[in-house]
């Protein structure tokens, strides 16, 4: 039999890294936009892309961390606690088990039988899949999250750094917004490829969001249109 493909341990990494990438795209490119929009200069807009790629990088990473780690004390209390009720009160434990078991659609001598059995194979794993939604696949990973996330914005940075580095000043405003839409659509296509889902609702998703940003730093940056030289 051909084995089942399933996506939901990706979703740790996986939505560090579309986040971190996302942003690091449409961040740097937002500043870009909005220093091109005020400046004739290259200078300005490369320093603003580079200052902002690793700002950007390193408060994604530092904030993913953050984030995680306080789900991850989150679930490390829940689990002391769960192991303190079990210590003290194993019978109520086990038919609160059994009862979840119940409204799952078991009968209630086969919920008690699978409620016991389970207990005696390793009672806090029981209790942490069945009654606080814990297991092994979508348990947090701070650092995997920090790094995922740190190095998908630097990736997605990089690339409206390069079109600041590279291409005519004349046109930089719809170079950036041109190219950082390309970057998001294919970036929402991979990611709904990778995640199994529709990758038509992620492109639209992405691209709409992503223009709004984009169009309202340009608006921002011809408000206080400067010569910078």
């Amino acid at each position: 039999m051909k084995e089942e493909e399933h996506y939901i341990n990706r979703s740790g990494w996986l939505r560090a890294s579309i986040l971190g990438a996302n942003d690091g795209i449409l961040s740097t490119a937002s500043i870009a936009i909005g220093v091109a929009a005020a400046s004739d200069l290259r200078d300005p807009i490369v320093l603003a892309s580079l200052a902002g790629l690793v700002a950007g990088a390193l408060s994604m990473a530092a904030g993913e961390y953050v984030s995680v780690s306080s789900q991850v004390d989150i679930e490390m209390a829940d689990l002391k606690r769960e192991q303190e009720e079990l210590d003290t009160m194993p019978e109520g434990e086990l038919i609160e088990l059994a009862k979840i078991y119940e409204t799952r659609g078991l009968d209630e001598n086969l919920a008690m039988q699978v409620a016991v059995q389970l207990t005696k194979h390793n009672a806090l794993e029981a209790h942490a899949r069945d009654e606080l939604g814990i297991n092994e696949i979508t348990q947090a990973r701070p650092l995997q999250a920090a790094l995922a996330s740190g190095a998908a914005f630097v990736f997605g940075g990089s690339l409206p750094l390069l079109i600041s580095l590279f291409l005519p000043l004349a046109q930089m405003v719809w170079y950036q917004y041109i190219f950082a839409t390309v970057f998001l659509v294919l970036l929402g296509s991979v990611a709904a490829k990778a995640g199994g889902s529709s990758i038509m609702k992620a492109i639209g998703r992405i691209t709409f969001w992503g223009t709004i940003a984009m169009g309202l730093t340009a608006f921002v940056g011809y408000l206080f249109n400067v010569n910078m030289g």
